[in-house]
């Protein structure tokens, strides 16, 4: 069974947070769903000379999302925030008991933590010193930018591997 897309937030909404907000949803759910539309075997291979794979991407974006919001923004202290690099390099790496089950389960935990943080949060609320920044941490607002742009980069590089794989094209 096939879920209708997550649209983009009305055009008649007027609060920016709630804007942001949702036009983060709205990657979140084009990422899943193109990732949904690959075979187990399409999310484990590389169709690009970088060697990324789509588990790759989702164990990024996953990571992406606690890097700035928890270590960022709240300053936690998170084990391994570059888990999903390979050790000594920028190449993203999946272990093998990582299936595409366990990864989407991990980036829906990830996806609802970080709804809970912006949720108790307002655009301008500076990130926490101490955690990933030591010097000009930006706010929220600006966090929030740099997520939904760096999904809609990622989202059409997938469309790219999907059309690759036979699939159809971006929606």
């Amino acid at each position: 069974m096939t879920t209708a897309p997550l649209g983009e937030p009305a055009t008649s909404l007027r609060d920016p947070q709630a804007i942001a907000e949702g036009q983060l949803d709205h990657q979140r759910d084009a990422l899943l769903r193109k990732l949904a539309s690959l075979s187990d075997a399409e999310r484990s291979r590389s169709r690009l000379p970088s060697g990324w794979t789509p588990l790759g991407l989702l164990k990024h974006l996953r990571h992406v999302e606690r890097r700035w919001l928890q270590w960022g923004f709240l300053g936690e202290q998170v084990a391994d925030p570059w888990g999903d690099e390979r050790p000594g390099s920028d190449a993203w790496f999946v272990a093998d008991d990582e299936t595409y089950e366990v990864l989407r389960a991990r980036f829906e935990e990830q996806v609802e933590r970080s709804r809970a943080i912006t949720g108790a949060a307002s655009l301008d609320d500076l990130a926490v010193m101490g955690g990933r920044f030591e010097a000009d941490p930006p706010n929220l607002a600006w966090i929030l930018l740099h997520l939904v742009q760096e999904y809609a980069r990622h989202v059409g590089h997938l469309d790219i591997v999907v059309e690759l794989a036979g699939g159809g094209l971006g929606e």
